[in-house]
């Protein structure tokens, strides 16, 4: 049984390659008697700024001594932590019974969406994936034309199209979970173009030029194995007949479905409208609203890192904060070295996101500042509520740019003093920006947040958080305000057999990697439940078909 080993130590000017030499002298061993080893985690440890280091946890195999080394191990006073290590192993259930006379069908090809059709796939189901919006390549270019003062397109923009929402973020994989079947899904990424780095480091990260390499050779992995995937195809109805899917109306016509994973992303709100209009089981959820804050990334490196340029060993430094003011103020989506960009798919509508390179090599750093909005702060108990609540303040902000997608600004220090900014502050924002009053452009829940919690952090950061900043707004798109309701063992809708609601879109997930997690426990449910159409199918990790 192999043996985990934590809190290794290496100084940030170490290479890696000296660890198995570490590994070898906590064990009291030598290098060359170690068959093999793997980094399970690497994180950062910032509490001493004058003594910055990796702290690495591992597996190691050695052979037959395993156990005599572990309890020698225990015998010894030492900081690294030295166990046996059985971790557990990702398996599929074993194939249903039921038949399967369509093919499952997954609306949406975000995260979710294309986890669920790969397993699908692999698996023998042949899933049809229906994407409203347009292939990511095609998607780059309507983004790029947008960014550079062209017209809005509904169907292809930083919201919709290939590769959902994520496709254009920071490209953070990190998640709150763990085990096997996360451990799978990162796995997936780093086999479809992504860093091996991604499977052990503690805050993984492959920014938005990575991401679309990424989507494209998920959806050639789905091709490969026998599914198929249609865009510029937009779910308008669903044929229901007692309480049972039978199809999907769609701009391309009609699709006979009796299976269908429903994975459409947290903006899709026309299909939001449609669902609830046709009587699927939903409840208002809450959700995360706030701004902006843009500082010089200078600015956060030298707070964070103090006077040594570590930024060019470690790259640009981030931020993850909290302020407990009467409420809770958060970080989200910290983007080091990225840009503010138009969360945009609305016409009539502007919201406010962040995303970063690869390289995070933008001078600017900014982040979402939230607030958790309640169902109770919404004003009603409509299950679309909150997604009214959003319209109402993205309809505000659209009014100071209009259909040149302006975005509201205005200093940190002229937002806490209630007065207005005069002069146009610097921004990493392409279209432009309007000066504005942000308070008036989010709920009065996240103007109280931010009077309490922006002087909480400025001290925090010894007057250098608010120095230089801005802040950008409305940030209404951090999550669902709708949650579909679902079996917890099934993942099937309470109200439509045959609907499968995941994902952000359905409110039971917060970042790639959690709704790609929650796509591929849908893929388990149909996998338990349907018999595969695909007889001939020999994938399968390993099991055959």
């Amino acid at each position: 049984m192999p043996i985990r080993l934590s809190n290794i130590q290496l100084s940030i000017d170490e290479s890696e390659l000296v660890l198995p030499e570490r590994l070898a002298g906590a064990l009291e061993i030598r290098a060359a008697d170690i068959r093999r080893w793997r980094i399970l985690r690497k994180s950062l440890d910032t509490r001493d700024k004058a003594d910055l280091k990796f702290v690495y946890t591992a597996e190691v195999a050695v052979g037959e001594d395993e156990p005599r080394l572990v309890a020698r191990a225990g015998r010894r006073r030492s900081p690294v932590a030295v166990e046996l290590y059985d971790e557990p192993r990702f398996a599929l259930p074993p194939f249903g019974s039921e038949p399967l006379r369509e093919r499952p069908v997954i609306v949406g090809s975000g995260p979710a969406g294309l986890a669920a059709a790969c397993f699908l796939a692999e698996s023998g189901y042949r899933p049809l994936v229906l994407e409203r919006g347009r292939p990511v390549r095609e998607r780059i270019a309507d983004v790029a034309a947008f960014d550079a003062g062209g017209p809005l397109n509904a169907e292809s923009n930083y919201l919709f199209g290939e590769g959902g929402a994520g496709t254009f973020s920071d490209g953070k994989l990190t998640c709150r979970s763990s085990g096997p079947e996360v451990r799978r899904v990162l796995e997936l990424f780093a086999e479809c173009k992504g860093k091996p780095s991604i499977l052990y480091d503690a805050r993984p990260h492959l920014g938005s030029n990575r991401l679309p390499a990424v989507v494209k050779a998920l959806r050639r992995k789905i091709l490969a194995a026998g599914g198929e995937l249609r865009f510029g195809c937009r779910v308008e109805e669903v044929d229901l007949a007692e309480g049972r899917l039978r199809g999907l109306h769609t701009s391309s016509g009609y699709l006979p479905a009796l299976v269908v994973v429903l994975a459409i992303g947290h903006s899709a709100r026309d299909t939001y409208e449609m669902l609830f209009a046709r009587g699927v089981p939903m409840v208002p959820k809450a959700f995360q609203f706030g701004v902006r804050i843009e500082q010089p990334q200078e600015q956060v490196n030298r707070a964070q890192y103090g006077p040594t340029r570590l930024e060019d060993t470690l790259g640009a430094a981030d931020y993850s904060l909290v302020a407990r003011g009467r409420t809770p103020l958060f970080s989200f989506c910290m983007c080091a070295g990225g840009q503010v960009i138009p969360s945009v798919s609305e016409a009539g509508r502007f919201c406010t996101n962040g995303m970063s390179l690869s390289r995070r090599a933008s001078p600017f750093a900014n982040s979402g500042l939230m607030i958790t909005l309640d169902p109770a702060d919404f004003g009603s108990s409509h299950p679309l509520a909150g997604m009214q609540l959003q319209r109402k303040y993205e309809a505000l902000a659209y009014e100071l740019g209009r259909d040149d997608y302006l975005c509201p600004i205005q200093t940190a220090a002229d937002f806490l003093a209630r007065r207005t900014t005069t002069s146009q502050p610097p921004s990493s924002y392409t279209r432009g920006v309007a000066l504005a009053e942000i308070s008036a452009l989010i709920p009065p829940q996240a103007r109280a947040a931010l009077e309490d919690g922006l002087p909480i952090l400025d001290r925090r950061w010894r007057g250098r958080f608010l120095q230089h900043a801005t802040l950008a707004g409305p940030e209404s798109r951090g999550s669902s305000p709708v949650r579909f309701l679902r079996d917890p063992n099934t993942l099937e809708s309470t109200g439509v057999a045959g609907l499968y609601p995941i994902g952000e879109g359905a409110g039971y997930a917060g970042g790639i990697v959690s709704a790609a997690l929650d796509g591929l426990r849908a893929a388990k449910a149909v996998i338990a439940r349907y018999a595969p159409l695909d007889a001939s199918c020999t994938v399968r990790y390993g099991l055959g078909c």
